[in-house]
């Protein structure tokens, strides 16, 4: 590449970066914070800050004594330059107390390498014609919103770059006071047993049809954002946004979703609607009733929601897998859609909630509990699935054994911990799922 088009970069703010670090170690934890070894345009300057990353992790002494020798150590220090260029970089860097700035500087070149190499490889893409124009502008959106979210660079990454992110995590959760990691649910024994709803993991709640999912969806959705004030996006594919919100309504005014349909209201029941749709109103909970919606079209618009916090989908077996491809089945078809959404996860770095029917085959067996086997077209879902979650109301089949308006939450999968029989509250002229112990003031 000719000295007019070559990439962007700073060699004397890479250099000031590298310098600070060396001249004064108590600037470090501030450096890292904003860079990473990928930051760099030259080699030699990559070497150094990976160098002194991991001895950073390690507690060790960083100066410029003590790196050279680390540098030998890993392997990357030339007899013939490394020191002379050590010291130079000390010469050239006049104080260690503008370190911010500079790497700020050095961050804003990465960025505009990151855009320029986005845009080089968008164009190949484009003249290669790889793919349909759809897969094409879904790829290029792609790549600039990982760009926009800090993980444009798709670089293999060494064990001590992953030890500090894991080691600030650790971090953060612990001046948190031990809280959640994920987004609360609102039913506080299945927040304990998933650790909330974390970031990257696709949940799959599945029951017989009339169990209740979409309503504890839609009380999980209205609890995440009502606790952590991110915006959740509610794709339905079956009830139309005006259902939802209706049932919303129903739950939160505590009038019956029988009196709102039918326009049966008395007393205070205006009141209570009144409040309910006040508190609505100030939640940032969005929804999308297009029943043909496929997957890339839903990643295409929740990159750009701002503050996304939780997807949540309603429901599986409606959804179709990429328009134009041929599937040898409805099994292999939705392998490919479970799986395409367990990457947008990963992808938006949020929680996917997805529900799902169940086959008929519980309803074959004197206990009817669901099973992972139940699963319609089930062993990609199951496999791609964090965590499969079962509803179960006893009452619905008329067991004379079960408890009315007692429900069971079966966490029959869980990646991240045990598997649980969670025993909830069943308000179903209310549409609403609760914890047993939960009760409801003036009412």
């Amino acid at each position: 590449m000719d000295e007019v088009r070559r990439l962007p970069h700073s060699v004397e703010a890479e250099q000031a970066v590298i310098g600070s670090m060396l001249l004064d170690s108590r600037c470090i934890p501030e450096v890292i914070e904003l860079l990473g070894s990928e930051d760099f345009y030259l080699p030699a300057h990559r070497d150094i800050f990976e160098t002194m990353y991991s001895m950073f992790l390690a507690g060790e002494v960083i100066d410029p004594v003590t790196a050279l020798g680390a540098m030998k150590s890993r392997g990357v220090y030339d007899e013939q330059t490394s020191r002379d260029y050590m010291m130079r970089l000390l010469d050239v860097t006049p104080t260690a107390a503008h370190a911010r700035h500079y790497s700020e500087l050095v961050r804003e070149q990465s960025l505009l390498r990151q855009v320029a190499e986005a845009a080089m490889d968008i164009q190949g893409m484009v003249f290669e014609q790889k793919g349909e124009a759809s897969d094409v502008l879904d790829a290029a959106e792609q790549r600039i919103y990982d760009i926009r979210q800090g993980r444009g660079n798709k670089e293999l990454y060494r064990i001590p770059v992953v030890l500090v992110d894991v080691y600030r995590q650790i971090k953060e959760m612990v001046e948190a006071g031990g809280h959640l990691p994920g987004l609360q649910t609102g039913i506080a024994e299945l927040d304990h047993y998933l650790g909330g709803l974390l970031n990257s993991n696709f949940v799959l709640i599945a029951s017989r049809p009339g169990m209740g999912k979409t309503s504890i969806a839609l009380n999980i959705a209205l609890h995440a954002t009502r606790s952590s004030g991110k915006a959740v996006v509610f794709f339905s594919l079956e009830m139309s946004r005006d259902q939802l919100v209706t049932r919303l309504l129903s739950s939160e005014a505590r009038v019956p979703s029988n009196s709102l349909l039918m326009g049966t209201l008395g007393g205070d029941d205006w009141s209570r609607i009144g409040q309910a749709a006040a508190g609505l109103s100030k939640m940032d909970l969005l929804f999308d009733d297009n029943p043909a919606i496929s997957v890339a079209e839903m990643k295409a618009k929740c990159r750009r929601v701002p503050n996304l916090g939780l997807i949540v989908i309603d429901y599986l077996q409606l959804m179709q897998g990429s328009p134009g491809k041929r599937f040898d089945n409805r099994t292999t078809e939705v392998g490919e859609i479970s799986r395409s959404l367990k990457i947008m996860a990963k992808e938006l770095n949020v929680p996917v909630l997805c529900l799902s029917q169940l086959s008929r085959e519980n309803e074959k067996r004197k206990d009817k509990r669901p099973m992972l086997s139940d699963l319609r077209e089930s062993g990609a879902i199951e496999q791609d699935a964090d965590s499969v979650i079962f509803l179960y109301r006893g009452d619905y089949y008329d067991d004379e054994e079960s408890q009315p308006n007692e429900a069971e939450i079966i966490i029959a999968k869980n990646r991240h911990g045990e598997t649980a029989n969670i025993k909830v509250h069943w308000e179903g002229q209310f549409t609403t799922f609760s914890s047993r112990d939960w009760q409801h003031e003036g009412v």
